[in-house]
């Protein structure tokens, strides 16, 4: 429909971001349009966390299968599954989750929703097809695509990404992923369970980004599934064969060719930027997104950028936290800003592995070494000894007087249980606050008192208390 409209606000991707930032806006009484022109729901329902949790959850029930059948087995050895069977679970999944994000609802909480490509005109007006559409304020929250990396050989035609490989009908001999980070090892940990061969490699080592000693766990688990994991290995080129893929590398100064039928390349995301026009409108951007300060506000102060779009974490729950940092902005003109002192993030492996806060190694830098550090393994935890998922650890790291900078945790429900680090680190909580706490009896979450119990029993059994304890003995209660 050709045509000229005003709004107030302009959303232009209707992604996690970009939805929850139409849905604040026009639920508060601003006009909204929200352009969209491709699926709505973007990366997270489509080809993200929905579909790949949903697999991860096929994958591990598989697993649990195995194991009922064969108990006490070291190795993964997957049977037969039904790989297309799979998929079709996970397309339910997607197709049970869409209404949420359909044009049908926004259109019924005030939304105008334009399903076509936007593109700016000026700093003022967006083109849409046919239509332009000017708006007091515009936010951009076009997301990010894989990132293909300039390897010799490699055709981005023939690799699969996340946007084509939850359409595979077909399982995989062999997959050779490229990439050891949350999206590289988590497909890698599916894929093994559904039965695949699985090669992972990647030029730095695992999972930078997680406590080592949790990370060197989760590896060791992963290597008795069978999974192959390459580290520190430069990758010199690839060659795709009618039979399938070889993938060169040196590693350590010897080369080596990994051979699979089908390569998969985890190696980060790029932002969506190409043809949004943002010269015309005079925002500024980068290889690593569009440039934002802490309001979320571009070169342009009337208009915002969010989500896997900007420089920044790129995490569904982020885009969360920062659409309610825009609508705040736009709604109420109130300066609320990001802050991403307590991010957390996981990668749904299996154990998960999930962090919030600072790292040792980040917290000794900031504080100076100031640091005490409490691990506690789950062999103590008796839930974990009762399910046989003793393959796991808490971190703590904590700060003067005990205050909780950090926590990481590898347990089979890793993601549940950081949520109280996250309140922790958030409201600047000490492990006093959590040794005060009452945990129901037998759960994973006990690791946590363990932890704070750990950090006190030296101060309580020291021998200053001990002392205190005995002169006290006499005096009546």
């Amino acid at each position: 429909m050709a045509g000229h409209s005003t709004c107030d606000v302009c959303v232009i991707g209707a992604g996690a971001a970009g939805l929850s930032v139409a849905a604040g806006t026009a639920r508060l009484g601003l006009r909204t349009v929200l352009i969209e022109r491709a699926r709505m729901g973007g990366e997270c329902l489509n080809t993200g966390c929905v579909p790949s949790k949903a697999l991860l959850s096929a994958a591990k029930a598989a697993h649990q299968r195995e194991t009922l059948r064969s108990p006490g087995r070291s190795e993964l050895t997957c049977s037969p599954i039904d790989f297309a069977g799979v998929k079709d679970g996970v397309q339910a999944v997607i197709d049970a989750i869409a209404p949420h994000d359909s044009a049908e609802r926004f259109e019924a909480l005030g939304v105008t929703v334009i399903a076509d490509t936007a593109q700016f005109v000026d700093a003022r007006t967006v083109r849409a097809g046919q239509r332009h559409i000017t708006a007091r304020w515009f936010v951009i929250a076009t997301g990010s695509k894989a990132f293909i990396p300039a390897i010799p050989g490699l055709d981005a035609g023939k690799v699969l990404t996340n946007d084509s490989i939850f359409q595979l009908r077909e399982r995989p001999d062999h997959l050779v992923i490229i990439g050891a980070g949350p999206i590289g090892i988590e497909m890698a940990v599916a894929h093994r369970r559904l039965g695949c061969q699985v090669t992972v490699i990647d030029r730095a080592s695992m999972l930078v980004n997680d406590e080592p000693e949790l990370v060197a766990m989760l590896r060791d688990r992963m290597q008795q599934d069978g999974i192959t994991l390459v580290e520190g290995a430069d990758l010199i080129a690839v060659d795709h064969r009618k039979d399938g893929v070889a993938v060169s590398l040196d590693l350590g100064g010897a080369r080596q060719t990994i051979t699979g039928s089908q390569v998969f390349v985890a190696a980060g995301r790029a932002p969506v930027v190409d043809g949004l026009g943002l010269e015309a409108a005079g925002v500024s951007y980068d290889r690593k997104g569009i440039a934002v300060d802490r309001r979320l506000r571009t070169s342009q102060r009337h208009i915002f950028a969010l989500g896997d779009v900007i420089d920044g974490p790129r995490f569904t729950h982020v885009a969360g936290h920062q659409a309610g940092v825009v609508v705040r902005n736009l709604a109420f003109r109130l300066p609320a800003k990001v802050n991403y002192d307590a991010l957390p993030w996981v990668t749904f492996s299996d154990p998960e592995l999930s962090h919030v806060g600072l790292t040792q190694a980040r917290a000794r830098k900031e504080m100076d070494g100031d640091v005490a550090v409490q691990f506690v393994r789950l062999e103590k935890n008796d839930r974990a000894v009762a399910e046989h998922r003793t393959d796991g650890a808490i971190k703590v790291v904590t700060g003067r007087g005990g205050r909780i900078l950090g926590a990481s945790i590898l347990a089979p429900a890793a993601g549940e249980m950081i949520s109280l680090w996250c309140l922790a680190v958030q409201r600047r909580m000490t492990m006093k606050a959590i040794s005060d706490l009452m945990l129901p009896y037998p759960t994973m979450g006990e690791i946590a008192k363990a932890a704070a119990g750990q950090h006190f029993e030296p101060i309580i059994f020291g021998a200053r208390v001990r002392k205190f304890v005995r002169a006290l003995r006499w005096l009546p209660i």
